[in-house]
């Protein structure tokens, strides 16, 4: 499993774990955690970032209807995985 390091204007950097990854519309989006095995709680992160950007700009998915669309992109993907928002 990929381990990425996130790293907040201003912030410490936070290592998470890449479950899974897909593209919607163009759009890349990944599926992530800061554990590696078991139930955890997981982020879907959006890719803002434009193709000639050094870095990429990822952001929580917050919008309810992207967040529920992309989540059922996931579960099909990952057999193993559902989610429940809190």
């Amino acid at each position: 499993m990929e381990k990425i390091t996130f790293q907040a204007v201003g912030e410490e950097p936070v290592d998470f774990y890449v479950l899974e990854q897909t593209t919607v519309a163009g759009v890349n989006y990944i599926l992530v955690t800061e554990d590696e095995d078991g139930d955890c709680e997981a982020l879907i992160l959006k890719d803002l970032s434009a193709n000639e950007d050094a870095e990429a700009d990822y952001v929580i998915v917050e919008d309810e209807k992207e967040l529920n669309a992309i989540a059922s992109i996931f579960e099909n993907l990952l057999d193993d995985v559902s989610f429940s928002q809190e």
